[in-house]
């Protein structure tokens, strides 16, 4: 058997929740099987180890949590104090080392006090070690990002120089990243090789379900509830539409953000207030979320920004058209069809876009056969496509 990845999952083993990076670091941990030795920075022993079966359970559990925090419990915290207190991180790290790995992914955003633990994981690691760079909206979009992560951001993309190789989720975070660190003056950066991300298999509950059955047609919109996810903007096409008395549910699935949601939500309330056919569901599982695919006529994705855009190929690989920007990551999501991309993702365009998919039976039809004939990225294919890259480099140090 191959020699196994060190994977860290300081974060994501530490939370149900279910947004765009948690997905992919589990859906990665998954598709490693057991070339996964997965990892974590124990702030409490102060050292770096091997998750634990608590954490395994966080990674595994099927339902999705209202809260994107890491949340410890009490007898996790005495137990790394006590080990710490003990002389037990002292091997941490050798204990690591001893494991002799290929290689070390880390797919999350770390955090300050995980960059500050870094050197000591990278020096335990025999092969190349890459991390997952996801997007640059907290420099292009400041305003519609939370504010701490806006002030931790230089810093991080800065620590990202001591990786032998950066995989970005896309073309345009390549882009970015590369852009930034030219202009930033780095001599020496490590290689940036965009690899697209990969999606689940739908299973067999998301076969569609016929017309005849629904009393209302369903737009769906996956989402996190956050400001550049410009959930606003379809609210207000929403509102037009059924102002006109077009008939149609929209159902909003997704995290809120409390920094930069809340407007959205203070109008979904409204709206729902109002009598509109509005349906917000908050963070679902897995199961529910297949079961969400299935019942709707298709999707809208309408951010203003992406890394990646992962709802837009999973509406897809479920059959489902998607209305979503042609712009930047997601431009480059729609090239093989199945999507009616939109210059602008204004309220008019929203609106104009989510009409004609509610008239047009044989639009919709052919936008679903283009959907059905696409080749889709699933997880065990990025995972294969991410290391056979990774294999081709060599330690910097």
């Amino acid at each position: 058997m191959p020699a196994p990845f060190f994977l860290d999952l300081s974060h994501t083993s530490h939370t149900r929740a279910r947004t765009g990076i948690q997905r992919v670091a589990r859906s990665l941990h998954a598709a490693l099987s057991e070339r996964a030795l997965a990892v974590t920075h124990d702030p409490y022993l102060g050292a770096w180890r091997l998750i634990e079966a608590w954490e395994r359970t966080n990674l595994s559990a099927p339902g999705a949590a209202d809260k994107r925090r890491a949340q410890w419990p009490l007898t996790a915290r005495l137990r790394g104090e006590f080990r710490r207190w003990s002389g037990a991180a002292r091997g941490s790290v050798a204990r690591l080392a001893a494991l002799k790995t290929a290689g070390l992914i880390v797919p999350e955003v770390f955090s300050p006090a995980v960059a500050t633990a870094l050197p000591q994981l990278l020096a335990a690691t025999r092969g190349p070690r890459i991390a997952l760079f996801h997007d640059a909206i907290a420099l292009k979009f400041p305003e519609l990002t939370p504010a701490k992560t806006v002030a931790r951001f230089p810093a991080y993309l800065h620590e990202l120089l001591a990786f032998d190789g950066i995989a970005a989720v896309s073309e345009d975070s390549r882009d970015s990243l590369t852009d930034y660190w030219r202009w930033l003056g780095a001599r020496t950066p490590p290689p940036v090789q965009a690899i697209p991300l990969g999606v689940d298999e739908p299973t067999a509950v998301s076969a569609s379900i016929p017309a005849a059955q629904r009393t209302l047609p369903t737009v769906l919109c996956v989402s996190s509830i956050e400001g550049r996810k410009n959930h606003r903007a379809l609210l207000d096409a929403c509102e037009q539409l059924w102002t006109r008395g077009v008939k149609f549910e929209l159902r909003l699935i997704g995290l809120a953000q409390p920094d930069t949601g809340r407007e959205a939500l203070m109008r979904v309330r409204e709206l729902q207030a109002a009598g509109r056919v509005l349906r917000y569901d908050g963070p679902l599982g897995d199961a529910e979320l297949e079961a969400a695919y299935a019942a709707c006529s298709f999707t809208v994705y309408p951010s203003l920004i992406e890394g990646f855009g992962l709802p837009v190929l999973e509406s897809l690989a479920h059959e489902k058209p998607c209305v979503c920007s042609s712009r930047g990551a997601l431009g480059e999501s729609v090239r093989g069809g199945g999507c009616l991309a939109l210059e602008s993702v204004d309220a008019a365009s929203l609106e104009s876009a989510i009409e004609r998919l509610l008239i047009s039976t044989e639009e919709l039809g052919r936008l679903a056969s283009d959907a059905r004939t696409r080749e889709i990225q699933t997880w065990p294919g990025y995972a294969r496509d991410l290391t056979a890259w990774m294999s081709t480099l060599s330690r910097r140090d």
